[in-house]
């Protein structure tokens, strides 16, 4: 199901109780279709709901500011991130990797690590922060100069630029093609190769900029998807994504609701074929004149919603974000 059956509030400031935006953000990071997480984790207003991806707690502030009676697991594995939490008895936060969500809230809620149904809500915010793209140390920005790095936390393996400086031209092309969808990966590739070593995100932009066409250069910046590229794979981010969607849907209840915000196709379209997954009534081969597997869905899909042009006009960085909602049925 594409079309969304939740209709987003216009912005968050229209809610009841006159809370503003400037209410659920810090200059850590602005979050991205607020309302619209709120209202979709209605059902859990009374339970547990695991912010899977803190970040600046703009989100759980919110649900916070809702919901009064609702507890918030916030999980990151950045621990700058965590240092943004509210001062709040419901709040508990954990330094963590999402991919490992089960065992890692179930620990905090004091079941077995292997326990399903016992949140009530899991909200996940894919990407990156504005705080790690604003902050050149980070290495994750084309447009400020810093080491090459984006690792999003401390469990990451290698940096960036060890990928950048180490892997051969076929790898980096494959790399950059499968994870960027960038069209000149090898071109890009072979240009990276040859200027090795590079050592700062400013030199890797120019590098990447040289590559490309100018006809490239003149819609976005050409060093985009490869930075995005890099990115995903030093955080083996697609691997995590897969995880934690499975998870969140054995630690939800029947009834709980399950909010997915993406910013690329490929983080959408692993979502949404997981949600579908879940909603199919029969995987039986075709052809078979009865159903034999007596399959029973786990999910409903509740559709989808993007930013309002208002959210996207205060929020530049929300107009690739896709909301996906779906909600745990009775096992």
């Amino acid at each position: 199901m594409e079309g969304p059956l939740l209709r987003p509030l216009p912005c968050w400031r229209q809610r009841s109780g006159g809370l503003t935006m400037d209410q659920t953000t810090n200059s850590y990071h602005e979050p991205v279709l607020v309302s619209a997480c709120v209202e979709a984790l209605a059902p859990a207003a009374s339970g547990v709901i695991v912010d899977a991806t803190f970040g600046g707690g703009g989100h759980t502030r919110a649900l916070l500011a809702s919901y009064p009676r609702t507890t918030i697991i916030g999980i990151d594995r950045d621990p700058d991130a965590l240092v943004n939490a509210p001062k709040d008895e419901r709040v508990r936060t954990v330094l963590g990797n999402f991919s490992e969500m089960e065992r890692l809230v179930n620990d905090e809620l004091g079941a077995p690590p292997d326990a399903r149904g016992t949140v009530d809500g899991v909200l996940l915010d894919l990407g990156i922060s504005s705080h790690q793209v604003d902050t050149a140390e980070r290495g994750f920005s084309y447009q400020r100069s810093g080491p090459i790095d984006m690792r999003m936390g401390t469990d990451a393996p290698s940096s960036a630029g060890e990928l950048v400086n180490e892997l051969d031209r076929d790898g980096l092309r494959d790399l950059i093609r499968r994870y960027g969808e960038e069209r000149y990966a090898g071109r890009i590739a072979g240009a990276i190769v040859d200027a090795r070593p590079i050592n700062t995100t400013a030199d890797l932009a120019a590098v990447i900029a040289g590559a490309v066409p100018a006809a490239a250069r003149r819609s976005g910046h050409p060093a985009r998807k490869t930075f995005q590229a890099l990115r995903i794979a030093t955080n083996a981010e697609l691997d995590a994504l897969s995880a934690g969607l499975e998870s969140a849907i054995a630690l939800l209840k029947p009834g709980g609701r399950l909010c997915v915000i993406s910013y690329h196709s490929l983080e959408d379209r692993i979502t949404k074929r997981r949600i579908a997954a879940g909603a199919a009534e029969c995987v039986c081969p075709p052809g078979l004149p009865i159903c034999v597997c007596e399959r029973r869905p786990e999910l409903r899909s509740l559709g989808r919603i993007r930013p309002s042009e208002a959210e996207v006009a205060v929020n530049p960085r929300s107009r690739s974000a896709i909301l996906r909602i779906a909600e745990r049925l009775a096992a």
